[in-house]
């Protein structure tokens, strides 16, 4: 915890931390330090690192301090991923494509949201990790450019001329203006 803490709002890959948390264990013991992804793995469980990725953590102090976390129950789980067809919301893809599915807070845990099927959706890995601990405000942003993109490589203007709309809402209302949406 100690490297995350010096390094807050970094995303800092697996190699990085284990490398430094076995050579400083080893300095202040003398000893090996036998399994460091275990460790590393508990800190994100518990809620004080956020898994940005495979390997890849982050340490975000504003969200250790709100700790008080939802988790889904097992049936809650089950629940959604039935409503949501097994699929991703995002991209459709699901278990039968091969893709990991994940029981995502649509707002998210660490910013209040609770462990409600309302509040509960299926993310793909992929879409999850993206989303990281957006504000769900940011994460359709995200989308909808995304989307827009692939529109206009496809030239399918009905669906440009839909994302178009949407995006220009998010504009008229100075709603994420940090997000750059290229026209």
């Amino acid at each position: 915890m100690e490297y995350f803490q010096k390094h807050p709002n970094r995303d800092i890959p697996h190699p990085e931390i284990v490398d430094w948390a076995v050579a400083e264990f080893r300095k202040r013991t003398g000893e090996v330090f036998r399994d460091p992804d275990r460790q590393i793995r508990q800190l994100s469980q518990q809620g004080f690192l956020i898994k940005v990725g495979k390997g890849v953590y982050r340490y975000e102090p504003e969200a250790v301090n709100n700790r008080e976390l939802e988790e889904f129950t097992a049936a809650q789980k089950k629940q959604i991923l039935a409503r949501d067809g097994y699929k991703c919301v995002i991209c459709g893809r699901g278990e039968k494509d091969g893709v990991e599915l994940h029981v995502d807070h649509i707002k998210p845990k660490e910013l209040g949201g609770k462990a409600t099927i309302e509040n509960g959706q299926t993310l793909c890995s992929q879409h999850n990790f993206m989303k990281k601990t957006l504000k769900q405000t940011e994460t359709g942003k995200k989308m909808f450019i995304r989307l827009y993109e692939l529109a206009k490589a496809e030239g399918n203007q009905e669906l440009i001329k839909f994302c178009a709309q949407i995006l220009e809402v998010y504009e008229k209302n100075k709603i994420n203006s940090h997000i750059v949406w290229k026209k």
